[in-house]
């Protein structure tokens, strides 16, 4: 048996009696910022990953939503001849690329994004939920070259900014990030337990683009439906795209003020903050429901 001797032994007065507690972090999203750090090298590792062995690099960033925008364009504008109904339609239908795109985008690397990372989950005690936030941080990252074209886009035609429409861009991408946050949690617990989830995701994501009005006016859905166009509106992300259509498609029409009273719902705003207000709600549960899982995602990765 070993002796400690008296002049090393531990007075217990200066022991704290604080309770055990796991050493995985407890504070959730509001820990996620916390450790800024590791967040920022969590995105560099995606962003890296993603041009790794690339010739042009972030130059993909710019020609596929070119070429998204280009296809779109040649098939529903020019076959269709939706363009001579829709002023500006390349600009109409490309705020709504940039809304979809980065939506969509969120919402599926963050469901996939537990499991892929799951020997970092397996090993290091950290918040779980900074891989979904990772995920939204890497695709806001890749929205912004869309961001650039849809903007040399409005300014060439003689997009006129105006404090409302900037607004209402701000709100949309307010939408957008917090719906595709709270998605990517619920879906990227649900992901670790049963792998479909990933390909439910994957699913879903199809209907988005026909479930908004991008590739078609709102006005359309307006007058073929009359007053059952408000369940149209209950889809957040069709109010997303029409803020964002707000912002750049109707300052770049010859009569804004006229565009925006015909082809937008009368109470855009307030649509937005309800919807806003709704996927903060979402969020907050989602957090609930991943906090009450993630114990168990070591077990079952």
């Amino acid at each position: 048996m070993i002796r400690i001797p008296v002049e090393h032994s531990v007075d217990p007065s200066w022991v704290p009696e604080a309770p055990l507690v796991t050493p995985a972090a407890q504070g959730g999203l509001v820990d996620v910022f916390r450790r800024r750090y590791v967040l920022r090298l969590l995105v560099r590792k995606e962003i890296q990953a993603r041009y790794s062995g690339s010739f042009l690099g972030l130059f993909w960033s710019y020609v596929q939503p070119a070429i998204r925008f280009a296809m779109y364009f040649f098939v529903i504008g020019l076959v269709l001849r939706l363009h001579r109904e829709v002023e500006y339609f390349g600009i109409h239908m490309f705020a709504g690329i940039v809304a979809v795109h980065y939506f969509t985008e969120t919402f599926t690397a963050g469901t996939r994004s537990i499991v892929r990372n799951q020997a970092i989950v397996k090993k290091m005690a950290m918040p779980r939920e900074m891989f979904p936030v990772a995920s939204m941080l890497v695709s806001a990252f890749h929205v912004i070259p869309g961001l650039v074209i849809l903007t040399v886009a409005c300014t060439w035609v003689g997009w006129r900014p105006d404090a409302a429409g900037l607004a209402a861009g701000a709100l949309g991408f307010a939408l957008v990030t917090v719906l595709g946050t709270a998605l990517a949690l619920l879906f990227s617990a649900a992901n670790v337990f049963f792998r479909d989830f990933s390909n439910v995701v994957s699913t879903l994501t199809i209907f988005i683009t026909w479930s908004v009005p991008m590739i078609y006016p709102f006005s359309k859905v307006e007058s073929r439906f009359g007053a059952a166009a408000d369940f149209y509106l209950l889809n957040p992300m069709a109010e997303a795209v029409l803020l964002l259509q707000r912002c750049f498609w109707t300052g770049a029409t010859s009569d804004p003020e006229e565009i925006a009273r015909t082809d937008l719902p009368p109470n855009l705003f307030q649509l937005g903050f309800a919807h806003l207000g709704a996927a903060l709600v979402l969020l907050v549960l989602a957090q609930l429901v991943f906090s009450r899982l993630e114990n168990k995602f070591a077990e079952r990765l």
